[in-house]
C-alpha cells in the first residue's frame, strides 16, 4: 500500500534526463556489448504526478517538458548501419515508490483517443503495487497482473533523419493548423530539457530543432508495446555513433491500443546489449523489430467487444476500412458494458487503458467494414461480469480521482 512515507520520489540523477531527441545530446555514458547495467528512470512528466485524490495535478500537467528520458547511453563499436540489439532483463517500480497512476488529460492539454467526442476532462487513477498486482482504492473491484514494460526507448536520429521528421511532421501540423488536440507537437524550444554542460549554441539548436518525443518514429520511441518486458529484445537501427540508447515512460500495466495511458511509474530498467554490424541492411530495417517476452498474465477468458467502422456512438457515418473507427467503436462499447455494472465513464475509460486488455484488427479486406475486438479479461473483476438473463447487477464503485471544482 503505498503511504505518505513511502510516496517520495526516488532520487535520480537529473544529469542523466533530456525530453528531446537530437543527435548532438550527448552520451552520459559508455557500456561496452555484453555488460550488464541499470537505468533509473523518473515518470514520464518528470514526477508532476501525485498519489493524490484529485486530478489538478493532470489538469495543469506541463505536457512541453515530456517525455523525461534517461540517457543517451552509448554502446562501444555500434556505427550507423549497425543493429543494436537490447535485451530487457528487468523492469521494476523503485522500492520506496510502490504506486503509479493513469490519467485522462484534458481536451485542450493532451488529449487522448476520445478527447473530442468525451470533451474530455482531467481524471485519475492511483494503482498499488504488492509483487506483481495492481489495485486501486479509484476503481474498486479489479486486481491483476502488470507485465511492466518501457513505453518509451529508441537510439538517436541521425541530423537527416531528425530533418525528415521534422519536414514531415511540420507539413501535417500546417495543414491541420487549427486541430484540437494538435495532430501533431513540432520542435519547441519553451520546455526543452538536457540536464548536461552544453555550450550555449549547442544547448540553444537543440531546444530548436529537437524533435519532441511524443510519437514513435523509424528508431522506436514511444511505441507502448505492453509486451516488452523482462525477457524481450528489441533489435534497433543505429543512426549515429554509440547509437546513443534512451529510455523512459515506464509502465507497470498497459492495455492494448491504450486510448488514455498507462499505468506510469518510476522504476529500474536492467539492460544488457550487443551489435549486429550492418544489420540495417541484412534485416531490411526501416524501424525496429521486436522479440516480445515470454512472460504474460495468463487471462484466458475474455468477454470480447466487436466494434466496426461505423461511427454508431456517433453520427452513424460510414466509413471505408477505417480500423481507427473500429476500434473506437469496440472501445465505447466496452465502456458502455462497463457502465452498466455500476462504473463510471471515467472509470471504465481509466480501467480499459490501464488493464491487460487484448485488442486485435479481426478483418481488413471486407469492405466496407474494417472489424476491431478489444478482449476484456473475466479474471480481473472482483465479481462476475457475464451477461445474464436478468441483465447485468449495477454495483457502487464510487468515483476515481476528479479535478478539485469537480467539473468532469
Amino acid at each position: 500500500m503505498a503511504t505518505i512515507a513511502n510516496s517520495v520520489a526516488h532520487p535520480t540523477l537529473i544529469s542523466n534526463l533530456h525530453n528531446r531527441w537530437h543527435p548532438d545530446i550527448p552520451a552520459v555514458a559508455t557500456v561496452k556489448p555484453g555488460q550488464v547495467f541499470n537505468v533509473e528512470c523518473v515518470d514520464w512528466t518528470g514526477a508532476q504526478i501525485g498519489n493524490n485524490d484529485t486530478s489538478d495535478d493532470i489538469r495543469d500537467v506541463d505536457l512541453t517538458s515530456v517525455h523525461n528520458l534517461s540517457g543517451p547511453i552509448a554502446v562501444e563499436g555500434a556505427e550507423p548501419g549497425d543493429c543494436l540489439v537490447v535485451d530487457i532483463l528487468d523492469v521494476r517500480p523503485f522500492d520506496k515508490m510502490p504506486w503509479g497512476y493513469t490519467g485522462i488529460f484534458e481536451l485542450e492539454n493532451g488529449g487522448g483517443l476520445f478527447a473530442r467526442e468525451f470533451q474530455s476532462r482531467a481524471a485519475k487513477a492511483i494503482w498499488d503495487f504488492k509483487g506483481v498486482y495492481a489495485t486501486s482504492r479509484h476503481i474498486p473491484g479489479v486486481r491483476f497482473a502488470g507485465v511492466s514494460h518501457p513505453g518509451l526507448i529508441g537510439t538517436a536520429p541521425s541530423a537527416e533523419l531528425l530533418a525528415t521528421w521534422n519536414k514531415r511532421e511540420g507539413a501535417l501540423i500546417e495543414a491541420h493548423a487549427n486541430s484540437v488536440p494538435p495532430v501533431a507537437y513540432g520542435p519547441l524550444a519553451p520546455g526543452a530539457y538536457v540536464g548536461q554542460d552544453l555550450p550555449d549554441d549547442v544547448r540553444a539548436k537543440i531546444y530548436r530543432e529537437g524533435a519532441r518525443t511524443i510519437p514513435g518514429r523509424e528508431h522506436g520511441g514511444n511505441c507502448d508495446i505492453k509486451n516488452l518486458s523482462r525477457g524481450s529484445r528489441c533489435y534497433f537501427p543505429v543512426f549515429v555513433k554509440g547509437a546513443n540508447l534512451s529510455v523512459g515512460d515506464l509502465h507497470f500495466s498497459q492495455g492494448d491500443l491504450s486510448f488514455c495511458g498507462a499505468i506510469e511509474m518510476a522504476g529500474i530498467v536492467t539492460f544488457s546489449t550487443s551489435i549486429i554490424k550492418g544489420g540495417v541492411e541484412k534485416f531490411a530495417m526501416k524501424q525496429p523489430i521486436f522479440l516480445p517476452s515470454p512472460v504474460d498474465p495468463q487471462y484466458s477468458a475474455k468477454l470480447i467487444f466487436q466494434g466496426i467502422s461505423v461511427d454508431y456512438h456517433g453520427d452513424g457515418t460510414q466509413y471505408n476500412m477505417d480500423a481507427t473507427v473500429a476500434y473506437k467503436q469496440a472501445a465505447l462499447n466496452a465502456i458502455a458494458y462497463l457502465m452498466k455494472i455500476g462504473y463510471t465513464r471515467e472509470q471504465a475509460y481509466l480501467l480499459l487503458s490501464a488493464a491487460p486488455v487484448e485488442s486485435h484488427i479481426g478483418a481488413i479486406v471486407d469492405s466496407p467494414n474494417a472489424c476491431v475486438t478489444l478482449g476484456l479479461p473475466l479474471g480481473i473483476f472482483e465479481h462476475d461480469i457475464l451477461p445474464k438473463d436478468e441483465g447485468l447487477k449495477k454495483l457502487e464503485f464510487g468515483q476515481c480521482a476528479v479535478r478539485s471544482d469537480g467539473v468532469l
